[in-house]
């Protein structure tokens, strides 16, 4: 036994002495992480900083400079980075292996803050140098809806989770009474773009070169004092600074908040042309001094507010959105009541009336305060008449923008049209089938959604009432070729070229219709004393000359009134007096609406039936 008991020893100790030698031609397993080392390291400075990140292995390192935590799904470090203005560099790399680094930081404090101290002294380079030095707002801008061009459609009761107005056959693709859709005419919808002319790729890490392409001129150049325009190469397809700007001059004032001038070179002039295209924008809105025509905007005795006194911005992404657009770039909300502007008007006792007071959990301020739109401003040269139709059967050339236009109709001081919203839209896209408004006669292009029966929070807004001429082919609007329209103002051609887009033959039997859609308005408004809407103007409905609620908005009672007023009592006759009427059974009584109307206020806490 003892022999066995020997010779099984023998035999481990060979075992264990001959492992080693087994193994001795294996890798051995990597678990270290791999050091990131940045090069300069945080600090305060004096002027713009290029930073060099490098690692002491084969790596992969990912970045961010807005603060958030990196990720492998962040960027993908390529190149130094350059920082004007104060920024936090937080990075890792992951080596071959899969080892992660902790995460490390860096803060680079830009001293006189925003970097702007240090554009007096540029030379003009190109676009790469706004993104170079202002990488981090470059990622943003790059993902925000004014560069996508779509976005959330979180406020979009139909359609995909993304929509917008860049062209796609996935549904996402918005129309309109305007352009109808961007098929086929990425150059001339591009102009107003805030790229350089290449179409945005949607990218959660897009590359130095395509935020290279964002102009960030468009919107920060110095309106004022170093005006930027710029014109598209007819071979690259690119744009370029047009000629004769003194381009040093530009970069070197660039860098402020938009002004009204930046805002309103695009916004005023949508749809082809200025005031087309909403109703309640001009390139008036940003020179006038005529308070009547907005008192918000207006120079001299009126606000003077600049379009982010209202659409604030958080991270490039701007509040706001029109009942007619598909994507929210922000979910902040635009309101009147601030504690800058009017921070008592949303109170129940803000208004000196108190029959307006009752008004404002279900009236919009807008309703009362724009009483009409598409106003002519009494300091400019130009009409600010809006496009209330277009008609594509029929190409006028226009010699301004060199190309043939659709027939408009134009028309000043308009009476909005009303309707309730809660907030959210309906919208017909391309490739979506068309629906008629039985109500209107028209195909729906959009729809503030919302009802008289909706709980608190949907409100009475005003509406531009908005109509086209457009070809309907296989129950579907049809996206035409407004490139072939402005080129040769062919419009069976154009509708033609549009069907093979839409995977139709161009052969396909087609009529035109009319179609129509609804754009809130929110500019435009005049001093409150003396232009504001009076009682009458809504209120009884034979009279009203503004609103007839009771035949148009739904106020009318819900049975004949012998009905109605036998819930209480026997039917008793109407003076017309509907102030003293409505203050007896509901003020005095405590009823609640839907005693007499199809609907309840419960925010009221009134008395059921």
């Amino acid at each position: 036994m003892r022999k066995l008991f020997a010779a099984l020893t023998c035999l481990a100790m060979l075992l264990a002495l001959s492992v080693p030698a087994a193994l001795a031609g294996r890798p051995v397993a990597d678990k270290t992480a791999p050091t990131t080392t940045a090069s300069p390291l945080g600090g305060t400075f004096t002027s713009a900083v290029t930073v060099t990140l490098s690692v002491n292995e084969a790596a992969t390192t990912y970045y961010t400079t807005n603060g958030s935590t990196p990720t492998t799904g962040s960027t993908v470090y390529g190149a130094p980075l350059t920082f004007s203005a104060t920024t936090t560099l937080k990075y890792f790399s992951k080596d071959t292996a899969g080892n992660l680094e902790t995460v490390k930081s860096q803060t680079y404090t830009i001293s006189g803050g925003g970097g702007t101290t240090t554009h007096a002294t540029l030379t003009w380079t190109g676009y790469s140098m706004c993104s170079t030095c202002h990488t981090s707002q470059a990622q943003a801008m790059y993902q925000g809806v004014h560069y996508q061009w779509k976005g959330s459609a979180a406020e979009m009761t139909t359609g995909p989770t993304t929509q917008g107005k860049m062209d796609a056959t996935d549904g996402s693709s918005a129309l309109n009474a305007y352009c109808i859709n961007i098929q086929g005419n990425w150059g001339p919808c591009g102009a107003c773009h805030a790229g350089t002319g290449a179409k945005p790729v949607a990218t959660a890490n897009p590359s130095a070169a395509q935020l290279a392409s964002i102009d960030c001129l468009m919107c920060h150049a110095d309106a004022t004092n170093a005006p930027y325009s710029r014109v598209r190469n007819a071979t690259t397809g690119l744009f370029e600074p047009a000629a004769g700007l003194d381009m040093n001059l530009v970069v070197q004032k660039a860098g402020q908040k938009p002004t009204r001038k930046n805002c309103l070179g695009c916004h005023a002039k949508a749809g082809g042309g200025d005031a087309v295209k909403r109703g309640d924008i001009a390139l008036a809105s940003g020179t006038t001094s005529d308070v009547l025509y907005d008192t918000h905007m207006a120079m001299g005795n009126g606000g003077n507010i600049q379009c982010q006194g209202c659409h604030t911005f958080t991270g490039h992404r701007v509040a706001g959105r029109g009942s007619d657009l598909r994507p929210e770039d922000s979910t902040l909300e635009v309101t009147c009541s601030t504690s800058a502007c009017h921070p008592t008007k949303t109170t129940a006792t803000g208004h000196v009336t108190a029959a307006v007071n009752d008004h404002i959990s279900r009236i919009a301020c807008q309703t009362c305060h724009i009483n009409k739109y598409a106003k002519n401003a009494n300091d400019t040269a130009n009409t600010e008449a809006t496009e209330t139709n277009r008609n594509w059967q029929v190409g006028e050339w226009n010699a301004t923008l060199n190309r043939y236009e659709p027939m408009p109709t134009k028309a000043n001081d308009l009476i909005p049209k009303y309707a309730f919203w809660n907030g959210t839209s309906w919208g017909n896209n391309a490739f979506n089938a068309a629906v008629l408004d039985s109500a209107t006669g028209a195909y729906k292009i959009s729809r503030p959604v919302g009802a008289i029966t909706d709980p608190a929070g949907t409100k009475l807004y005003p509406f531009k009432y908005k109509t086209a001429n457009q070809a309907l082919a296989n129950g579907k609007v049809v996206t035409i070729s407004t490139a072939t329209f402005f080129a040769t103002g062919n419009y069976d051609q154009a509708v033609k070229d549009g069907m093979v887009y839409m995977g139709l033959p161009s052969t396909t039997a087609y009529s035109t219709v009319t179609t129509d859609e609804l754009q809130v308005l929110n500019h435009q408004v005049p001093p409150a004393t003396g232009n504001v809407l009076a009682c009458a103007a809504c209120h009884p409905n034979a009279s009203a000359t503004q609103l007839k609620l009771i035949t148009n908005m739904g106020y009318a009672l819900k049975a004949a009134q012998s009905v109605v007023c036998a819930q209480c009592h026997t039917l008793k006759a109407y003076s017309g007096d509907y102030v003293s009427f409505h203050g007896r059974h509901v003020d005095t009584r405590g009823n609640d609406c839907s005693w007499c109307h199809t609907f309840s206020r419960p925010e009221k806490g009134l008395k059921l039936p």
